[in-house]
């Protein structure tokens, strides 16, 4: 069994399962203890001739044997069979149930965390999380309540039984058993810390293969596969070590148990079958004896069990407990209130933030106005704060009151659920998800039909590439649109942003990959239908903002200037050295 405040609750939650599991576990141990009592009336009655039944002599013959032998016999194996029917659908159902529960808390706690938690901690060791440790922690929550009942039930009453037929020989039988349980005690403590290093080992392996695959058109390209391979067979290596260290502690505490299971029976056959020859037992005791303790294998064995499980078990619950005690980053303030009807218009109001593991402003000390229904554009060097303000304004990060407001309103008085409600987004990274390009493109909205979303992709000049598949919008795109272009992913993202007809639309750096005509047909597409929206349109090329209501200037985290191109033009010098830059970069390509 596993306990700690994140399982504890399931106990109770499936109480009556669990007590339904439990009657039928011990009407099944008790019964089970049965069968040695059938054992000796057998062997007693081939050896005598007559048996005892409850101080009563009785003749051994066929009908004896059909009415004291077959006829419980097959009542005990009736009742095992629903019982062990019974305890399996509680115990194990319940677990599964346990599992199902446990793992929905966990993706419903990560929708909610921060993007400062995804940048600490890699998939591969949040995906084994969801996989090996939250079944490793199922099994030990089912499994576990059936080692712990029988340890109880069925080891406790057969002891019982053995101590009525002869104590001595009884507590001889004990006493390996008694060194059993303490070795187990002492290696089930080292048990938790291997396993520990296992998972932790299993997690890197995982993480390198999901990010190598994700990766393999880049190692392709740059003939990285031996490196890569490499790479992998060290980390292999290192989790193939930890799982061997964990075996070879786990199979010496199976080696213990059999050594002292077998030590056990030679004590019971020598004291045993000293106390046949000396009357004190007849064979048939002798072997009513073993049949309890072999009853009593399982329990002690489970002890075993449960101490090798109960290790993996809090290893692994420590690991999901730590997911689940991760506190939330960026959440709403007691006081915050839904927004109703955005118009779009958002400011900045010297505001200097760092990130929450950075060294430095990311931004210092930004000011800036957008009002309701400009398209504005942001244009700076790399590294310039740009995606930092796309992020902020998504309240992806928290910021200090007072320094940012939609519609005139402090974004921390406001949920965040409701202010993204009234934003759609472009990010960097295009991404798209393993479905139909017409899936992707309506993922942003719940009620868009097909001719919705026609219309959203051809303002996005992207509907004449889809028609073309032999699928048109209903190919499958691959892992991360792998089977789209660069430009095409880019264009089915706007095309997704744009179908949610959001008030603020922020574009990140979304028209790189497209040439200058699909740019501009894409740029008079969001002036035309977009009129009365914010759009926010993030670029490092001038020719795509020079059009726009106003341009934000930013360097090195601080706004330089604000205002039209003409006007950036004509005062701002680090604007008019951009802008000559990129001339003649655009000039020596035409050249070329």
């Amino acid at each position: 069994m596993v306990f700690g405040k994140h399982i504890n609750r399931y106990y109770l939650k499936h109480l009556f399962a669990l007590l339904l599991g439990l009657v039928s576990l011990v009407a099944v141990d008790y019964f089970q203890l049965k069968i040695p009592e059938l054992y000796r009336m057998v062997i007693n009655g081939a050896n005598e001739g007559v048996v005892d039944v409850g101080g009563t002599i009785v003749q051994f013959d066929m009908d004896f044997v059909w009415e004291h032998i077959c006829k419980p016999m097959f009542l005990i194996i009736v009742i095992m069979v629903v019982g062990r029917f019974m305890w399996r659908m509680c115990f194990l159902g319940s677990g599964i149930k346990v599992e199902r529960d446990l793992r929905q808390r966990m993706f419903d706690h990560c929708k909610d965390l921060s993007l400062q938690y995804y940048h600490r901690n890699k998939v591969g060791n949040l995906m084994s999380l969801f996989t090996n440790d939250i079944e490793t922690v199922q099994e030990c929550f089912s499994w576990g309540i059936l080692q712990a009942c029988d340890i109880v039930f069925l080891g406790g009453m057969a002891i019982a039984k053995m101590f009525m037929m002869d104590w001595v020989l009884a507590l001889l039988s004990l006493i390996p058993m008694a060194f059993l349980v303490t070795i187990g005690i002492i290696v089930g403590k080292y048990l938790t810390i291997k396993w520990d290093a296992r998972q932790a080992a299993f997690s890197d392996l995982s993480d390198f293969a999901q990010e190598s695959f994700s990766g393999v058109a880049v190692i392709k390209a740059f003939v990285k596969e031996f490196k890569e391979l490499w790479a992998f067979q060290k980390l292999n290596r290192k989790n193939e070590n930890a799982n061997i260290a964990y075996t070879k502690l786990s199979v010496t505490l199976h080696v213990c148990v059999s050594l002292f299971i077998e030590s056990t029976i030679a004590i019971i056959l020598g004291y045993g079958g000293y106390l046949v020859h000396e009357k004190v037992f007849d064979a048939g005791m002798l072997m009513e004896f073993i049949g309890y303790f072999n009853s009593i294998i399982w329990p002690m064995m489970a002890i075993t069990e449960m101490i090798d499980m109960s290790s993996r078990g809090k290893a692994s619950l420590n690991r999901v407990s730590e997911l689940l005690d991760t506190k939330q980053d960026v959440a709403d303030k007691p006081t915050a209130q839904p927004i109703d009807g955005v118009k779009g218009q958002i400011e900045f109001k010297n505001l200097t933030f760092v990130y929450p593991d950075g060294d430095y402003d990311a931004l210092s000390n930004v000011s800036f106005n957008i009002n309701a229904g400009e398209l504005v554009g942001v244009v700076g060097k790399t590294g310039s704060g740009k995606t930092t303000v796309a992020d902020i304004i998504l309240r992806c990060y928290n910021v200090p009151d007072g320094t940012v407001f939609v519609d005139g309103k402090d974004v921390n008085d406001i949920t965040i659920d409701s202010l993204r409600d009234y934003c759609a987004y472009v990010p960097q990274d295009n991404f798209l998800f393993s479905d139909t390009i017409s899936a992707n493109i309506a993922f942003a909205t719940d009620d868009a039909d097909q001719s919705d979303i026609e219309k959203y992709a051809g303002l996005a000049d992207v509907h004449g590439n889809i028609v073309e598949f032999s699928n048109g919008y209903e190919t499958i795109l691959g892992e991360r649109g792998v089977t789209l272009s660069g430009g095409q992913k880019q264009r089915v993202s706007i095309a997704r942003a744009l179908i949610k007809d959001a008030p603020i639309l922020i574009l990140d750096d979304s028209v790189s990959a497209v040439d200058t005509n699909t740019e501009k047909i894409i740029l008079q597409n969001l002036r035309n239908t977009r009129q009365g929206k914010t759009t926010l349109l993030i670029a490092h090329r001038i020719s795509t903002v020079q059009d726009l209501d106003k341009i934000i200037l930013l360097d090195d985290g601080k706004v330089v200037d604000v205002g039209t191109h003409q006007e950036l033009l004509s005062r701002c010098h680090e604007y008019k050295v951009m802008v000559e830059l990129q001339k003649l970069d655009d000039e020596k390509k035409g050249d070329n």
